[in-house]
């Protein structure tokens, strides 16, 4: 017998994907949401009624942090608005309510990592929104979650660690050395471990607002030197402020989240087995030279 119902928005994400998986080793039954059928600029929410389900999670988002800097309306509607809507209607079903959000919505001024407890203060357009639906959700429902997390990556995505190797390897091959940033940080988070608290907070009937990411917040520089260490890839590395690249938003240099629950997830040893996985997946001829 079934345990439970949850739906799940943005099920093809980096996140959504995860989530899937781990609601359903859990024994739940679980309706992913997807694009064309469901999508945050045209919400059609009737399968969420007529199916009435138990948990309803919105992982889907506008996460590209520059492009909602160039259209902060279209963010708002899409990480702001829709949201809300999906909010609404979870709790016209019925639902708990589970909101995917952000370390940005922090201004990262702070000494230490923000909690729960913190009062937001985003700095971007991507803040701002993501701020918004975590307003819509609670306002929404006395039932609902908010899981602010950071700095993703896992299985099937594009993220910093293919990204970080895929900048080392045009480096080398132009024969000079790569440039990071080292003045912005964050929380590393590999997404099986975020989906796998996830089920737990939701097993636990946790409400409010959490923290959930990995420890110890570290520096992309930093973080890229676990990546290409665990390739390897040796190459000189340039640490560089961030002000050295041109965006269109701007960047929290320090919103490091406290984890609510547990001690955080050791991002370190995860990025290292997800290196090792993408080596693995390469045709041994190309091992060398590419990932």
């Amino acid at each position: 017998m079934v345990d439970r119902r949850v739906a799940i928005t943005g099920a093809n994400g980096q996140l959504g994907r995860q989530l899937v998986d781990a609601f359903r080793k859990r024994g739940d039954e679980v309706r992913p949401l997807t694009r064309p059928a469901f999508d945050l600029r045209r919400p059609r929410h009737e399968e969420l009624l007529t199916w009435r389900p138990d948990v309803v999670i919105n992982s889907a988002a506008w996460t590209d942090v520059d492009g909602c800097a160039r259209d902060p309306a279209l963010a708002m509607a899409l990480n702001g608005d829709a949201a809300g809507e999906v909010a609404r209607v979870g709790a016209t079903a019925g639902a708990l309510v589970v909101q995917i959000s952000t370390n940005e919505v922090f201004d990262g001024l702070s000494d230490r990592p923000y909690t729960e407890h913190d009062e937001p203060n985003p700095i971007n357009a991507y803040g701002a929104s993501k701020l918004r639906g975590e307003e819509l959700t609670i306002a929404a429902t006395d039932r609902s979650l908010v899981v602010r997390t950071a700095w993703l990556f896992g299985p099937g995505g594009t993220n910093f660690v293919t990204k970080i190797i895929a900048a080392a390897e045009r480096a080398l091959s132009e024969a000079r050395p790569l440039s990071v940033v080292d003045d912005e940080w964050g929380n590393p988070t590999w997404a099986p471990d975020l989906a796998s608290a996830i089920v737990e907070a939701v097993d636990r009937g946790r409400t409010g607002v959490i923290h959930l990411a990995g420890m110890p917040p570290a520096t992309r520089f930093a973080w890229a030197e676990v990546c290409l260490d665990a390739v390897p890839l040796k190459i000189q590395m340039l640490g560089v402020p961030g002000s050295s690249f041109r965006r269109a938003s701007r960047v929290p240099p320090r919103a490091t989240l406290s984890p609510t629950i547990g001690l955080g997830f050791d991002w370190q040893n995860q990025t290292r087995t997800y290196v090792a996985d993408l080596r693995s997946a390469i045709p041994a001829e190309n091992a060398s030279t590419s990932l």
